[in-house]
């Protein structure tokens, strides 16, 4: 197996408890590289619709970082977007088609983490309270009223925000007019990181080997594949990849074409400040989501399209930091701020799914915001495919051969 984030770690504890013999291959630790480390810690049981909309494609720029909002697309990176987009594009206009594809996989995703972290003993990490979206300004009444009309039609339940909470936000924020709305069904967890360690500890009991080096390539031999890393050559009979938005080359001498764009989550932490509310937090019209952690505060944000290897964006923690502040945060000085790589492909669609051919190579890859969110589901399917068994739900819509 490539990849040890919070995919690669829930299949491999899956394949281990199956009696499979896994190497788990990755540059890092469990939980370290990539997006897993520095996610929100939100499992989103909500968000079942992909993002590509109608509304989006023509009204993107308003979500301009330059215009204060979350999407950054810098100029160097205009060619290649430009190549990704239509492609996005496309996806609005089957939006509901391809909302019924993702919902059955993201609907059950928070009973699904409960179920196997009971099974590993560490259910505390889990907290099963739901979330919370707020509005503030003029028009925050009408946003909630609209934001409910749209859940209720997808059939994601909502309920009224108490009136003391939203007070609460409305006065640190120094706003009076505020609205909100209670998701019940989502959860959260208290630290990404220390998820993925739980599932990889699993793995390792039941016989898995955890090797720290990076696969650089990967080429058919018959019905084997082989494998060359930074710690030598070999030859498998099976191969899963989960290696995030560095997958495309290694599943193309395959004759899968991965459109990944790594599209980074930038957030920051407040160490030992108090939360206002036991659950995820999302300030709607700041585009930022502050999540209680194990003795902290994570605050995330951004959609920046960048090149994997780089450097950080300096302006975007400085304006997070910012906003909490006007949000009634204490953020002082600055706090520890982390930015990674999210595999998106152009339809907010996962891979999951078997390449054509002899060779047993799989794949779980782009699961854009939702990797946290869809681990569980997702190792389940890919068990059953590399067992030979029907998978629980249709994998077809996600195969990357969407893209050939």
């Amino acid at each position: 197996m490539i990849g040890a984030g919070v995919i690669g770690c829930a299949i491999a504890c899956g394949l281990a408890r199956e009696g499979w013999r896994v190497l788990l291959a990755d540059p890092e630790e469990p939980g370290v590289g990539g997006a897993s480390f520095g996610n929100a810690g939100h499992i989103a049981a909500e968000l079942i619709e992909p993002l590509p909309s109608v509304a989006l494609v023509f009204g993107f720029w308003r979500e301009l970082f330059a215009l204060g909002g979350p999407l950054d697309i810098p100029w160097r990176r205009l060619p290649r977007v430009a190549l990704w987009a239509p492609r996005f594009a496309a996806a609005a206009f089957r939006r509901r088609a391809n909302t019924q594809h993702l919902a059955p996989l993201v609907r059950p995703a928070s009973a699904a983490w409960e179920r196997l972290l009971r099974e590993l003993g560490t259910p505390g990490l889990l907290r099963r309270n739901g979330h919370y979206q707020v509005w503030l300004g003029a028009t925050a009444g009408r946003r909630a009223r609209a934001e409910a009309c749209r859940m209720t039609r997808l059939g994601v339940a909502t309920a009224p925000v108490a009136a003391e909470l939203l007070r609460a936000v409305a006065s640190a924020a120094g706003d009076e007019t505020i609205a909100g709305l209670r998701f019940p069904d989502s959860a959260h967890v208290l630290d990404p990181r220390a998820v993925c360690e739980v599932l990889a500890r699993a793995a390792v009991e039941r016989g898995t080997t955890l090797q720290r080096a990076r696969v650089r390539s990967l080429a058919p031999r018959g019905d084997q594949i082989d494998v060359l890393s930074d710690a030598g050559a070999f030859t498998a009979a099976t191969v899963i990849v989960c290696a995030g938005a560095w997958s495309g080359p290694l599943l193309a001498p395959f004759g899968l074409r991965a459109p990944l764009e790594a599209v980074r989550g930038y957030h920051i932490e407040l160490p030992g400040h108090a939360a206002l509310v036991d659950a995820p937090l999302v300030y709607m019209d700041r585009s930022i989501v502050v999540t209680p952690m194990a003795a902290r505060l994570r605050a995330s944000s951004y959609m920046e399209f960048a090149r994997l290897e780089a450097a950080p964006d300096p302006r975007k923690p400085a304006r997070l930091r910012a906003n909490l502040r006007r949000l009634g945060y204490r953020c002082e000085g600055e706090s520890c701020a982390w930015v990674g790589p999210r595999p998106v492909l152009p339809d907010y669609l996962p891979g999951i799914g078997r390449a054509p051919g002899a060779a047993r190579l799989f794949y779980a890859i782009g699961h854009q915001h939702l990797g946290l969110t869809l681990a569980p589901v997702t190792a389940d399917l890919m068990v059953a495919l590399v067992c030979g068994r029907e998978p629980l739900h249709d994998v077809t819509p996600f195969d990357l051969r969407r893209f050939n």
